[in-house]
């Protein structure tokens, strides 16, 4: 792992109204997504919107650990925007 990523452990809210970063749940990173948890849409939509929000192409970012499940661990590749949520 280079040492310029970011790694998040997240827990994903799949079918929710709308994608977002809903904040700190226990030792996690929640996002919510309006994808299904089904033939990895919801990963696709996990890694479009981290990558808008850390400014980054969406080849920069990429599930690690936990393709199939609610926890995940996501590196981002050379972040250049670091949200307020990180800053606190």
């Amino acid at each position: 792992m280079p040492r310029d990523t970011l790694i998040l452990e997240i827990l994903v809210q799949p079918r929710a109204n709308r994608n977002e970063v809903a904040g700190i749940h226990g030792d996690r990173l929640k996002i919510r997504v309006t994808a299904p948890p089904v033939e990895g849409k919801a990963n696709e939509q996990i890694i479009k919107l981290l990558a808008k929000v850390f400014g980054v192409p969406k080849s920069h970012v990429m599930v690690l650990c936990g393709a199939r499940s609610r926890n995940k661990r996501i590196g981002v590749r050379n972040p250049c925007i670091y949200p307020d949520w990180m800053k606190r």
